[in-house]
């Protein structure tokens, strides 16, 4: 399995080697309170990247919560469920 998943990474390493030698002109970005000129292939990598990364931690804190809720909801109903030893 592990041949396969350094395969699989490494066709993606040249892919992007590759998009970014084939896109390699300048394109230039006004954010409003910055201004960059960057090559084609990089920010497209970049938004790629940001994607990947925001959507990643958006699922993640959406599981994360909802095992919380989970968590909670089990606790109180084993706390029902406790004899009361008072």
């Amino acid at each position: 399995m592990r041949p396969i998943v350094i395969l699989i990474l490494l066709l993606f390493a040249a892919a992007g080697v590759v998009l970014g030698a084939l896109n390699a002109d300048l394109v230039s970005y006004d954010l409003g309170f910055a201004r960059m000129q960057l090559p084609k292939g990089a920010a497209l990598l970049g938004a790629l990247v940001l994607g990947w990364l925001l959507g990643g931690m958006t699922a993640w804190l959406g599981v994360s919560s909802r095992h919380r809720r989970q968590r909670r909801r089990e606790a109180r109903q084993r706390d029902d469920k406790a004899p009361n030893r008072a």
